[in-house]
Formats: structure tokens, C-alpha cells, sequence
């Protein structure tokens, strides 16, 4: 691997665990914080929605500016800007100034991610895409794991502001040598051609000028994933008085404007002459189904994972320590997974590996559904974590390998867009099922369910022989990323 490439995946690496890790650090310091700075449970929760709110509607969009100004670009944009925020809420005098630059930290955060996957795009042969997706997985693991530990280390320390701290160094390190990187505008063997060699004279007049960007496109989905977002960060906050209230005009109202953004979104798209996501990702049966699967698997995971903590703590009545004991083999498997599934998608190809990562995921479900002993919660979890990190490498390959270079910003961001809008998803379908019993059964076979349905979707994936014939192509043409299912288009 060369240097290039080995930056490039430290950087990928670092970009996804920063982020990984601020949702799971900040849910061990907000009992802290709100103690501190005297706020409401409505304000410390806006701590988190807002944060989501901006992210998950900025993700598609962002991925697209890097599709065309350049993704480690974005990508240094996107890291200082959140190493900064971060130090700006290390210093915040009130709850109001969190929240604010929570949102900011979002933008950020927004900005950065789908270039953690376009810089891999165009740096590895989609051959070779398989080593780095499993090794990103399994540092996001990592930081699942670690970061309610490190957490909970900081605010017994020296208090909740160090956990926004924590971001700093590493974000401004990576952004600034993203800044510094050296572009690569001459192909080598085996490499991506990042940046194009100039063309003959006679040859420049006839290259069409890059489309124009989308911005009501872009303006129309921010508001439909903002809005779906809120909506369902509402439901989920309703798991703190267990009860759903009758359902008001203000709710009513958000709901239809979500389903009339999203109408007019859809309506846009298919009459505009540059739309923000191509007709031809949107048709391309592997990419839309490798979204679909990685939205239910999001999904069924953090609202089993919701549902579990009731489970633990208030059914069982273990406290927080041992009930994180219990569920430690989730992310020592999800770990484990990564790696294994690069070895499965080499030799069964990605619908087997989805397909029976999909059905883990969905017996380690059932199993919750029923345990309640120390081996059957651990077997259970365990489950959990294997089925997750296989399908989560598995489903992104196909994300990304079947992306063309040129869109390979867009896939991150449909990729990332997934991945926050089923979690959300998860957990309010959770609260809502659990009812005010706080019973689990519903829930944990409703999503096992939903596990199933993505692992029945699976089954559209390319396999393996499909697979071998792409990089085949690849290796016979001597340039990667000529031939891709999906068209480039800008």
C-alpha cells in the first residue's frame, strides 16, 4: 500500500470515528451538563436532535459538492470546522450556545463523512475496496465500544467539557493534512485517476462544462430528512414518560410538511435537467438495495438496542455497569465481523454474505426477545454484533463499488443518510411498541422482522461471480474506475 493510500485510509478511519464516537461520549455527559448549565430535558435533547437534524439533511448534498470540488477538500473543511465547534462547546457559558453550535457541529459533520468514503473511492481499485470498508467498519466498532468508557472516564474527571475536547486535536491534525495532501493527477498501475490529465487543445472545446448544482433539489430533501428526523427524534423522547400523547395539529402539521417536501422533491428530480441524485443511482438495483438493507439493519439494531436497555435495567434490574457488561460481545463480534466479511465477500460475494448476516441479525433479535440469563443475553448480543459488522461492510462494498468515481461523494452520502435515518427510525418504532408496560416482545419481533425483510432484499445483491467479472474488467482495461454499474453524472 502506498503512502497515499495509507493516509488516505488513516484519514477515512479517523473522519468516521470521530464522529462515531461523539454521539456515544456526549449520551454518557448530558445528565451532567444538564445538572451543570440548569437545563431542561427538552434543551438536553436538543443537544442531540439538533446535531442529527443538520447532519441527516445536509448528508446527500454535501457528497455531492465533493463529487465535484474534491473530497479531501470537503473533507478538511468538514474536520477543522468540527474540531473547532467542539472547543467552542468546551467554553459555552449556556445551554443555548451547546445547542447552537451543536447544529454547526452538525453542518460540519455533514461536510465530512461522505468524503470518508469518496477519498476511498478514489484511491483503492474497486477490487481492493474491500480491506478498507472492513477496517473503517471495525474502527467504528471500536469507538461504539470505547466510547461510553471514555466518557463516563472524563465527566467523573474533569467534567463533561473535556469530552468536547476530546475531538479537537485529532480533527484539526487530519483536516490540516488534508489541506496538505498532494493530489495525484497521473494514473500509476493499479490506482485511480483522481484528477485528470490535460487534454490535447483540440480535444478541451468539446468536454461539457460540469452540470449545474441542484440547489432546490438539495433545499426540498434537507427539508424532508430534517423534518423526518424531528419527527421521529419527537417519538423516540416520548420513551422518557412511556406514554404517547393524542396527537396535536403541531405534529399533524410537521408530518404533511415532511410528505409535501418529499412529494415536491421527487416531482423536481424527475423534471430537472441536473437533478442531485442521477436517475441512474436511483435505478441501479444493487445501490438502491444495499441502502435498503443498511436502513433496516440500522434500524432493528438501535431499536433493539433501546428496547434492551429497558430490558436490563428496569426488567431484570442490573445497573448500568453490569448491563454494559452484558452487552459487551455486540461489539467485540461487530469487530471480528469486519475483517471476516472482507474474506466472505471474496468467496461467496455479497448476496450470501448479506443474506446471512441479515438472518444472524435477526436470530440474535428472537433471541433477545426470550433470554434472560447471562449466556443467553451475551449469545444474543453476540448475534447482534456479527450480523451487524458483516452487512454494514457488505452492504457499503456495494454502495461504493458500484458507484462510478464521479458520484462516489453522492454514494457516501445516500450511504450516511441511511445510516442516521434508520437508527431514528429503530428507536421511534421501539418507543411507540414498547407501550407504557414497557413490554418487549412486540418490539423485538416486529424487529426481527424487519431484520428478515432485509435479509428476503438481500437477495437482489450481485454475487460473487458478478463481482469476479468486474474486477476482471477492471484488471483487463488497466484503469479502475472506467467501467461501473452506475454512470457517472455530474
Amino acid at each position: 500500500m502506498t503512502g497515499h493510500r495509507r493516509l488516505t485510509l488513516a484519514s477515512s478511519v479517523v473522519g468516521a470515528v470521530i464522529v462515531a464516537m461523539d454521539g456515544t461520549v456526549l449520551t454518557v455527559a448530558q445528565p451532567t451538563l444538564q445538572r451543570d448549565l440548569g437545563a431542561s430535558f427538552a434543551q438536553v435533547q436538543w443537544t442531540s436532535t439538533g446535531y442529527l437534524i443538520a447532519m441527516a439533511s445536509l448528508l446527500v448534498f454535501a457528497g455531492r459538492l465533493g463529487d465535484r470540488y474534491g473530497h479531501r477538500r470537503l473533507f478538511a473543511v468538514g474536520m477543522l470546522g468540527f474540531g473547532v465547534t467542539s472547543a467552542g462547546i468546551g467554553v459555552a457559558p449556556g445551554t443555548g450556545w451547546v445547542i447552537g453550535l451543536r447544529v454547526v457541529q452538525g453542518v460540519f459533520g455533514a461536510l465530512s463523512q461522505p468524503a470518508t468514503l469518496g477519498m476511498l473511492r478514489a484511491a483503492f481499485p474497486p477490487d481492493r475496496l474491500r480491506g478498507p470498508i472492513a477496517v473503517r467498519t471495525a474502527a467504528i466498532g471500536v469507538a461504539a465500544a470505547v466510547g461510553p468508557l471514555v466518557g463516563g472516564a472524563l465527566v467523573a474527571g474533569p467534567g463533561w467539557r473535556a469530552v468536547f475536547f476530546l475531538h479537537v486535536i485529532p480533527a484539526v491534525v487530519f483536516g490540516a493534512l488534508a489541506l496538505v495532501m498532494p493530489g495525484r493527477g497521473r494514473k500509476q498501475a493499479g490506482a485511480e485517476q483522481i484528477v485528470p490529465s490535460p487534454a490535447p487543445l483540440d480535444l478541451q472545446q468539446t468536454v461539457p462544462r460540469p452540470t449545474p448544482l441542484d440547489l432546490p433539489g438539495a433545499l426540498l430533501l434537507a427539508v424532508t430528512l430534517a423534518g423526518l428526523v424531528h419527527v421521529l427524534a419527537g417519538l423516540a423522547g416520548l420513551a422518557v414518560t412511556a406514554t404517547l400523547p393524542s396527537p396535536g395539529w403541531t405534529t399533524l402539521g410537521e408530518i404533511g410538511l415532511v410528505i409535501g417536501a418529499g412529494v415536491g422533491f421527487v416531482r423536481h428530480e424527475r423534471r430537472t435537467r441536473s437533478p442531485l441524485i442521477p436517475p441512474d443511482i436511483v435505478g441501479s438495483t444493487a445501490v438502491g438495495t444495499a441502502l435498503g438493507i443498511l436502513a433496516a439493519a440500522s434500524a432493528a439494531l438501535s431499536g433493539t438496542l433501546f428496547v434492551s436497555t429497558y430490558l436490563l435495567q428496569y426488567t431484570i434490574g442490573l445497573d448500568s455497569f453490569h448491563s454494559a457488561l452484558r452487552s459487551l460481545p455486540l461489539a467485540v463480534l461487530m469487530v471480528l465481523a469486519a475483517p471476516t466479511c472482507a474474506v466472505l465477500l471474496r468467496r461467496a460475494g455479497a448476496r450470501r454474505t448479506s443474506v446471512a448476516a441479515m438472518l444472524v441479525l435477526a436470530l440474535g433479535i428472537l433471541l433477545l426477545a426470550r433470554a434472560s440469563g447471562t449466556f443467553a443475553l451475551c449469545a444474543g448480543f453476540g448475534l447482534l454484533g456479527a450480523g451487524f459488522g458483516t452487512v454494514m461492510v457488505a452492504a457499503t462494498h456495494v454502495v461504493v463499488r458500484h458507484s462510478a468515481v464521479e458520484a462516489a461523494g453522492l454514494a457516501g452520502g445516500l450511504q450516511q443518510t441511511a445510516m442516521n435515518v434508520g437508527p431514528t427510525l429503530g428507536v421511534a418504532a421501539a418507543t411507540v411498541l414498547m407501550g407504557p408496560d414497557g413490554g418487549r416482545q412486540l418490539p423485538l419481533t416486529v424487529l426481527a422482522g424487519v431484520a428478515l425483510a432485509g435479509a428476503v432484499a438481500a437477495g437482489a445483491l450481485p454475487g460473487r461471480s458478478a463481482g469476479a467479472l468486474d474486477d476482471r474488467r477492471d484488471d483487463d482495461h488497466g484503469v479502475t474506475g472506467v467501467r461501473s454499474s452506475v454512470p457517472a453524472r455530474r
